[in-house]
């Protein structure tokens, strides 16, 4: 996907430091400070356009919500969306990068990851810039409550398919999976903007959830 360049970007987010983080440094551990309060702590890596994220703050005002993600001309309109839904006190968007998440997060910090869509990498040369390749299950079970789960939403069935494999091999527990969400629709589902393209093109969306076990330790 090629980026349009946006140069008013940068200001207009250093604008809403009350709604965008661009730096997260001193973070780590007090997230629920950042919030004001103790609910759980959802967190949605590679947030997009914001569309998921903001739907989901505003149906469910007891969690709180992080959408992250790392290009500034694309968490400028999450911004955008996020002021024009009145600026949701449970969500936060945060410029950065989901491979920094064990330094952004502390131990058992996040309740829930969400996965929406995110770059296949088809080649297998790229198999490790996979969200849900074991080395990134690794950095979010470090983050996750013991028994944390993730959601998974894709419009490309390799993808889903791989993660099948590669959340099992990991050990965890398959507690939900959908070759075609839309079928039978859960009145709770959020769509995000990827979704809503490619379901109204016939394309089957797939969905899991999964859970971490609750390793004993030594």
């Amino acid at each position: 996907m090629r980026l349009r360049n946006k140069p008013w970007a940068k200001d207009f987010m250093a604008e809403h430091p009350e709604m965008l983080i661009m730096d997260s440094e001193g973070k780590k551990s007090h997230w629920a400070e950042e919030f004001g309060n103790p609910q759980p702590i959802h967190i949605e890596v590679g947030t997009g356009k914001g569309q998921f994220i903001i739907g989901m703050a505003l149906a469910n005002p007891s969690i709180n919500y992080i959408g992250i993600e790392h290009f500034d001309n694309v968490i400028v309109s999450a911004l955008e969306k996020a002021i024009e839904a009145g600026k949701p006190s449970n969500l936060r968007l945060l410029r950065a990068n989901g491979e920094d998440l064990e330094n952004i997060f502390a131990d058992a910090e996040i309740d829930r990851v969400y996965l929406n869509f995110s770059d296949p990498w088809p080649k297998t040369r790229h198999e490790k810039r996979r969200l849900t390749h074991a080395k990134f299950l690794q950095k979010y079970e470090g983050i996750l409550k013991p028994g944390g789960e993730i959601h998974f939403k894709t419009d490309n069935r390799s993808l889903f398919e791989y993660s099948l494999v590669s959340m099992t091999d990991y050990g965890m527990k398959l507690l939900s999976v959908s070759l075609d969400l839309h079928a039978n629709m859960p009145e709770d589902n959020i769509l995000t903007e990827y979704e809503e393209k490619f379901s109204s093109k016939g394309q089957p969306i797939y969905r899991l959830e999964a859970e971490y076990p609750i390793r004993k330790k030594i």
